[in-house]
């Protein structure tokens, strides 16, 4: 088991967000001067901004050894940091956000190992095959493609049993809800797609890609704990390697994707580190890599 690295960038800056108040009406606000604080303004809540670039961040990868980690770019205005990073650290890696087959060649010559795919490959919420060779066509093989099947729950409603004399019933109560399976999300995580994560579909996308990268977006930027079911399904199920984001919110949480998901399911940190505000010292989390890793 890995740690990968991110850098997550945002109207130009190292940001790190709460995954699920992200929105295409956010980008829209921050282009006309709104306030960008208050998630019931439509408006994405953040966890980290800071004015430090990305490439210092690719550097500090690049010392410390940590290949694979991923570059997103949430909305227009990222590329030129985005660059930047892939510059810093060549071959070091991966690069998302955007992506199609028209620029996914120009961002492998600007020095991504990989470019991540997810919203271009799903078409009216379900999967485009077409669009999906195509994006393998472009980048040369699956072995440059990374897929994006970043989930969210969708709840199973249970029908209450209808009122009796003696039976009172209250539609806002929620006792009975089923917690649903995951489904791919896309459009900055924000629209359901009708393709459900689960072995069938980790076993035939993944004759399309090297690896995947799933954010469980319920819980990411919340430091609230990792999603253990999705973890264990992508630790039985993944045929290619898999990264998980989402939730993590101390030194434990390592110990616990490498224990439920086999071995076999990778892990990214970004609000909980100390480097983008949060609690856990980036220098511990390398040094857990370094003892899983050692050269």
């Amino acid at each position: 088991m890995k740690f990968r690295p991110c850098i997550d960038l945002h109207n130009g800056q190292v940001k790190q967000i709460v995954g699920s108040t992200l929105s295409d009406a956010v980008a829209v606000a921050v282009a006309v001067g709104e306030n960008e604080n208050d998630k019931e303004d439509g408006v994405v809540l953040e966890n980290f901004s800071t004015d430090r670039p990305a490439s210092d961040y690719a550097l500090m990868y690049r010392r410390d050894n940590l290949v694979g980690g991923h570059v997103i770019m949430l909305g227009p205005g990222n590329e030129d940091a985005a660059t930047s990073a892939l510059r810093a650290y060549p071959g070091g890696m991966q690069v998302g956000g955007g992506i199609t087959p028209s620029n996914a060649r120009a961002w492998l010559d600007r020095g991504a190992s990989h470019v991540i795919v997810t919203s271009y490959v799903f078409k009216d919420g379900t999967i485009d095959i077409g669009r999906l060779e195509e994006l393998v066509d472009a980048v040369g093989g699956r072995d440059r493609l990374v897929l994006d099947l970043s989930c969210r729950r969708r709840p199973r409603r249970r029908a209450h049993p209808p009122p009796t004399t003696t039976t009172t019933t209250n539609e806002n109560d929620d006792d009975d809800d089923d917690p649903g399976p995951y489904y791919v999300v896309t459009d900055r995580w924000q629209t359901y797609t009708d393709v459900e994560v689960n072995g069938a579909t980790l076993n035939e996308l993944g004759k399309y890609c090297s690896e995947f990268l799933v954010h469980g977006v319920e819980n990411e930027g919340k430091r609230c704990g990792i999603l253990e079911d999705l973890v264990i399904l992508l630790g039985e199920h993944s045929p290619v390697p898999v990264t998980y984001a989402g939730g993590v919110r101390g030194m434990e949480d390592l110990d616990r994707v490498k224990l439920l998901g086999g071995g076999r399911v990778d892990l990214t940190i970004g609000s909980a580190l100390d480097c983008f505000g949060g609690d856990i010292r980036y220098d511990d989390v390398v040094a857990w890599h370094g003892r899983e890793n050692p050269r």
